[in-house]
């Protein structure tokens, strides 16, 4: 008799615990959307992304749309800054961006001459080739403009590479650089020279003001969850709106851009 007790007390017990368990989820439930067990995941629940490429092969990746907006913003189109894309520019890897946002003609201007730095001399585009960080080969106080978009994670020197950049620069002279927040691996990069660093805005800053006068330094991040994802998931920058791109939250940083200008030659 006294074993029949025992035991209706344990379940009774248990009955108690799984109740107060239940009324706890409720009580999250009220709390939380979509409550806790009715997330769906769809095509995302899968243990490889959809593109590996970045979404390079679905469209435009959703960095590149990043990068395009800040340099847009920063190469005198109408309605946006006094254009820092001008005069001589050197461009890493290619004259990509040089051409597109610096308003190339072959009557010089508004940019006079691209010069495209390349440490790979097997690139066709380059046409100097040299080591960013030792900066051997590379001209003191030529440029007045500096592209170097998603280079620096390559480079394990980075502290170098920017001390090479502000070098190279002329007075009154502007580097534009993006370095990767929220990103995967760069491959075949990593595999063949390595792949080093992904950045914060507060990351950037203290290392482009070790090289800079830090009012001439301004950093910006670009990303959200749902670009982030996205991005993760090699989701191309036109599957999803513009205005889900152009939120900015600053706890999911997908793109880190950089402007930081040389100071000006001293008057007198």
């Amino acid at each position: 008799m006294e074993d029949r007790t025992g035991f209706r007390q344990v379940v009774a017990r248990a009955h108690s615990v799984a109740a107060a368990s239940r009324r706890n989820l409720r009580r999250r439930a009220r709390f939380v959307w979509p409550p806790v067990g009715f997330v769906r995941f769809g095509s995302l629940r899968r243990l490889t992304p959809i593109s590996r490429r970045f979404g390079s092969d679905r469209g435009r990746p959703i960095d590149r749309y990043y990068i395009e907006s800040f340099l847009a913003r920063h190469a005198g189109e109408s309605g946006w800054v006094a254009g820092d894309i001008r005069g001589r520019v050197l461009e890493v890897g290619e004259d990509l961006y040089a051409r597109k946002f610096g308003g190339w003609r072959a009557d010089g201007s508004p940019v006079t001459k691209v010069d495209v730095l390349s440490a790979d001399t097997s690139n066709p585009r380059a046409t100097i080739v040299a080591d960013l960080a030792s900066g051997e080969g590379l001209e003191d106080a030529a440029y007045d403009c500096v592209i170097c978009t998603q280079t620096l994670l390559l480079i394990y020197e980075v502290r170098d590479a920017v001390r090479t950049i502000e070098r190279v620069l002329a007075p009154g002279g502007v580097l534009l650089a993006t370095v990767p927040g929220i990103s995967q691996l760069c491959r075949p990069y990593s595999d063949l020279d390595g792949d080093y660093w992904r950045f914060t805005s507060r990351s950037a800053r203290r290392l482009f003001e070790e090289f800079f006068p830090p009012q001439n330094v301004t950093v910006e991040a670009h990303g959200n969850v749902l670009s982030a994802i996205a991005f993760l998931e090699g989701i191309a920058a036109e599957e999803l709106r513009r205005e889900e791109l152009d939120v900015r939250d600053p706890d999911y940083e997908v793109l880190i851009a950089i402007r930081a200008r040389k100071e000006p030659a001293s008057q007198g």
